[in-house]
């Protein structure tokens, strides 16, 4: 605050930005420094915002976004212009697919320079790059605009499905100056942006109909069930109906995984021979084979959508029952009528059991044997009996077979503690989320990762020690991508293109920033390391050591993987 020649109390841009972050609670801040923000991040810091910075935009923006799938209020990401904005775009378009709620802020170079390409520094035209990546994009140019500007962001964000926002601040903008009492009035709290979405009435009967004429139904919860928050009124529909349900991966934990009503470890059966099924907060995307094909089996089955957005609804197949409206509201409306709705036939029921309960032993056995050197279910199930004890634990999951596997084999017991590669598969979320997690709950929080997922983001482990964070990081060591078997076929001295350096002293990182780090070959000494680790609170990694012969090409995503026929 200053004043100028007339007496009159005067602000910046720098401060306006401030507070209209304070005064819509968003008191976090996920960034990475430079022209033109340094100074803004530094108020920032003095104005009792928390600032949290990164090695690299990218894993900032994927911690602002995990941030705002677990509050519900966008995760704010401030970069530099160009290369930097690029970086954090990346986050940005996969908060978007995922619908996390996310604010890319980016300083950009000034319009007149950049609109007549005269060669600025970082010249970028950033708003226009943002546009086909995220639900909205914006640029303030007066400081007069702040506070809408703000409020625009903040509610496109939030509002209807979540997603990712691009908020563009050229330099200018933050040295303009207005006096202070008019700025006052120009900042403001953006009051209901998330509005309820009530559904018709008339298409809450037509979803009941089809679960009262359903013998075999379905209940399948995606990832936006979990960030609905209405865990209670979730519960209750499953249990009052009796219905099997099917989490998706970051739905585990809505419901214990244990719950008797859980079909998770009959997935493909219950897929394939269910008659109807209700979705909540899923998609019928490639992660569900799109609705159709033979995961979904023979017989044609009704479908019951609940989504915000109306045009996902038809998108690969028919619903019979659409359900437009927020989660919350919806499931509150057929929680009314599911009294009158029959119980599953007992056959189901039991069909299910019986899948259930054989899958399960086969799994047993499979996690009862000790290989050496040790395989994934090994070391799986060294984490799982960790996380059984302590359930409040975040988990990040990233990797092709680390992954694959762990989704099946770790259970989880309380909602949006599960965060992992998401709708487009992608790898590299991994210290992201966990920063993300980690300052957003303040609990203890474990990344699992392949070798190879950690490569995108292994920097990061600097981050976590300068903020000592309470991430142990479980790097699953096979040497390689998928693992560390390829040879070279020309016999020349470069390694095959899935390799890395063999036995690779993960642990040896952590420790070069002041972190622990354990080195591990057997699943007890896995599972006492990462005890110990969630136990002292501390930056952490751990190298486990797999066997090198242990995964799939492409894990479960083998169908997607074209190879060549070809032969010379």
């Amino acid at each position: 605050m200053t004043t100028d020649n007339q007496n009159t109390q005067v602000t910046d841009g720098f401060h306006l930005v401030i507070d209209a972050l304070k005064a819509n609670d968003l008191d976090t801040i996920f960034g990475l420094v430079g022209i033109p923000i340094t100074d803004l991040c530094r108020l920032a810091q003095a104005e009792g915002l928390r600032f949290i910075g990164f090695r690299h935009e990218q894993h900032a923006g994927n911690a602002a976004a995990i941030a705002g799938y677990m509050t519900q209020k966008p995760g704010i990401c401030m970069t530099v212009s160009a290369p930097g904005f690029l970086n954090g775009l990346t986050a940005l378009a996969n908060a978007t697919v995922n619908c996390f709620p996310m604010i890319l802020i980016s300083g950009s170079s000034e319009r007149e320079i950049v609109d007549l390409q005269q060669g600025d520094y970082e010249e970028m035209d950033q708003l226009n790059a943002a546009k086909p990546y995220c639900k909205a994009a914006y640029r303030i140019n007066h400081i007069e605009d702040i506070g809408i500007g703000f409020a625009r962001a903040i509610r496109a964000a939030v509002s209807g499905r979540p997603g990712g926002v691009y908020l563009d601040l050229p330099a200018k903008l933050l040295a303009q100056t207005m006096p202070v009492e008019e700025a006052k009035k120009s900042i403001f709290k953006v009051i209901d942006p998330i509005p309820r979405q009530i559904p018709a009435p008339d298409a809450v009967e037509r979803a009941l109909n089809v679960l009262k004429g359903a013998k075999r139904p379905l209940i399948l919860l995606g990832k936006g069930a979990a960030y609905a928050q209405a865990d209670a009124d979730i519960r209750a529909l499953i249990e009052k109906s009796g219905i099997p349900y099917l989490p998706m991966s970051m739905a585990k934990g809505l419901l214990p995984d244990n719950h008797p009503q859980s079909a998770s470890a009959a997935r493909s059966f219950v897929l394939a021979e269910a008659d109807a099924v209700l979705l909540v907060g899923a998609r019928l995307n490639w992660l569900l084979a799109h609705g159709k094909g033979k995961t979904w089996g023979k017989d044609p089955k009704k479908f019951i959508q609940i989504d915000i957005q109306a045009n996902e609804v038809d998108s690969n197949v028919q619903i019979d029952a659409p359900l437009i409206g927020d989660i919350g509201s919806c499931v509150g409306e057929l929680l009314k009528g599911i009294a009158a709705v029959p119980k599953p036939a007992a056959e189901w029921i039991a069909a299910i059991n019986e899948k259930k309960d054989k899958n399960l032993a086969k799994m047993a056995e499979t996690l009862a044997k000790d290989a050496s050197p040790m395989n994934f279910h090994g070391a799986l199930r060294a984490i799982r009996d960790v996380i059984k004890l302590n359930p409040d634990v975040n988990l990040v999951n990233e990797g092709a077979n680390t992954l694959d596997y762990c989704r099946a084999i770790v259970d989880m017991y309380k909602p949006r503690k599960r965060f992992d590669s998401g709708t487009w598969g992608i790898m590299g979320i991994g210290m992201g989320y966990a920063i993300g997690a980690a300052v957003t709950s303040g609990l203890p929080t474990v990344a699992v990762e392949g070798d190879s997922a950690f490569g995108f983001s292994g920097m990061e482990l600097e981050t976590i020690c300068r903020y000592n964070l309470p991430i142990t990081t479980v790097v699953f060591n096979n040497n390689g991508v998928y693992r560390g078997t390829d040879v070279n076929p020309t016999g020349g001295a470069d390694v095959a293109p899935t390799v890395f350096v063999k036995n690779a002293r993960y642990d040896k990182m952590i420790e070069a920033f002041g972190g622990v780090g354990y080195y591990v070959t057997t699943p007890a000494e896995l599972e006492a390391a990462l005890t110990k680790a969630i136990a002292e609170g501390k930056p952490a990694l751990i190298n486990a050591v797999i066997d090198e012969t242990a995964g799939t090409e492409s894990g479960r995503l083998t169908n997607l993987n074209p190879s060549t026929a070809g032969k010379k």
